[in-house]
């Protein structure tokens, strides 16, 4: 556990927010590149992150204090305020407003954001650890099990360090995406990203300390299951619509084949 990295001035630098910084940091430089080799500019993708990330802070904000004042036991993650699905939305909307008025097709897009997006949690993640806030696990006998009793929100006994679970399946989904995106499209990038990122908060949150909202499931594990439903169907409408493209393509070469040879044997016609 680090909060304070280092003093300038007298002045603490903490962990926390410095892993958000440098989040925003490495996911506008791996984001600038995506763009270059797509044709736009390095300077689109870094204003497109500042702009996600500042309405994604807002984002979770709000959510954080909806589900502590309006939904009755709800209870935000972080020892400053914030809930990532609230910064999730609040970010989705804000690349939606900039894409739209900077004329850049959503869809085409959405393939580079998921990798700096994975990342940038991940790092994101690392620094809830160092700063001790309440996003840890239930008690622990594990050789890795640690307490905070240091941190902001204090643990004197052994826990799951749920943060580094959630760092290390973030970085791991970052690296299948990686190996992906050049095999598949960028709706369907999107779409597994929304899967296993939903799939890994549903699974880390059985170890959370998070109190369950609805048919034993916390309200996490339910924002998760929509995320991987919604992935689900973006990979399903990606291979659909992959699908009629080919086959159209697959007609119309056929039809010019029976137009350049009109007395020939049709395409694929069993020979006589």
């Amino acid at each position: 556990m680090w909060p304070v990295l280092f003093t300038v001035f007298g002045i603490p630098v903490q962990s926390y927010g410095t892993s958000k910084a440098l989040a925003a940091i490495v996911a506008g430089m791996i984001l600038g590149r995506s763009f270059q080799r797509m044709g736009l500019r390095k300077a689109t993708a870094h204003w497109l992150v500042f702009w996600a990330t500042v309405w994604g802070f807002v984002g979770a904000k709000i959510y954080f204090a909806i589900d502590n004042s309006i939904i009755p036991g709800g209870r935000g993650s972080g020892a400053s305020g914030f809930v990532w699905y609230g910064g999730l939305i609040g970010g989705t909307l804000a690349v939606a407003v900039f894409s739209h008025r900077h004329r850049l097709r959503l869809g085409s897009i959405a393939g580079a954001i998921a990798i700096p997006l994975s990342l940038a949690y991940g790092i994101g993640r690392v620094g809830c650890f160092l700063a001790g806030d309440n996003t840890y696990g239930r008690p622990a006998d594990l050789p890795w099990a640690m307490a905070f009793p240091n941190g902001t929100a204090p643990v004197d006994v052994p826990v799951h360090p749920a943060e580094l679970y959630e760092a290390a399946g973030a970085f791991l989904i970052a690296a299948v995406l990686w190996a992906l995106q050049r095999r598949v499209d960028a709706i369907t990038t999107f779409g597994t990203y929304l899967g296993l990122s939903g799939l890994a908060r549903l699974l880390v949150e059985f170890i959370r300390v998070n109190e369950p909202a609805l048919l034993g499931l916390t309200e996490a594990q339910w924002l998760s299951i929509a995320s991987i439903l919604i992935g689900l169907l973006m990979v399903i409408v990606a291979r659909e619509r992959a699908r009629r493209t080919e086959a159209a393509i697959r007609a119309t070469v056929a039809l010019g084949f029976a137009a350049q040879h009109p007395w020939g044997p049709r395409p694929g016609a069993p020979p006589t």
